[in-house]
């Protein structure tokens, strides 16, 4: 932990893209090529990175937008009433990189915001609301039509409401998005993601 922190204390000084950067392609990392038994340390040591990040620059969207994300992350390897606490954190830091700059990152902040509120559980648990999560990651979509992220999570919780025509379509539009310069690993892990939830959905097509 004191070397995360020191790391964290170091990157505080440089240049906001340059951090930014560094969180991203590290989530990545952890996200798809890190063994499951060993995600959840390692995010939680990112999490360390990106909250030096974000402290060190709160008034850059983009910042706040990968705390929420590696927030999101850790709370899907922790699970249960403990990652409550987790995902409340990174909405906050989704609602006030929008009001910041709701354009930042290609709309994640929507995006990241609306696949929240579908996957988290609703109330009493939760504010899980499908209703609020359709409306985020369609402006989500609105602000990055062609995007990987954008068209996979309106796919997904397509497919979660059992809508699979919509599903597919958007899925399919997930797969032929065009590659993101120096996201090869995010990239690659999320075509995996929407290929298997594709072949779901075209299961239920058929029957």
């Amino acid at each position: 932990m004191a070397t995360v922190l020191l790391i964290g204390i170091a990157i505080a000084g440089e240049p906001a893209a340059s951090t930014v950067a560094q969180v991203r392609d590290r989530w990545a990392l952890i996200n798809y090529q890190v063994p499951k038994a060993q995600r959840e340390s390692a995010f939680e040591d990112l999490l360390a990175q990106a909250q030096a990040l974000r402290q060190a620059n709160p008034r850059d969207a983009s910042a706040l937008i990968w705390e929420g994300i590696v927030l999101s992350s850790l709370a899907g390897e922790q699970g249960g009433m403990g990652a409550l606490g987790l995902v409340k954190r990174a909405r906050a830091d989704f609602e006030a990189a929008i009001k910041l700059d709701e354009n930042a990152l290609d709309g994640a902040a929507y995006t990241s915001l609306g696949a929240l509120y579908y996957q988290v559980p609703g109330w009493p648990l939760g504010f899980g609301d499908d209703d609020t999560a359709r409306a985020m990651l369609r402006k989500g979509l609105a602000i990055d039509p062609d995007g990987i992220d954008a068209n996979y999570f309106y796919g997904d919780f397509l497919r979660d409401q059992k809508d699979w025509a919509g599903a597919r379509a958007a899925l399919q539009k997930a797969l032929s998005a065009p590659a993101r310069p120096g996201r090869d690993v995010a990239d690659a892990g999320r075509r995996q993601e929407a290929q298997l939830k594709l072949k779901d959905v075209t299961a239920h097509l058929a029957h």
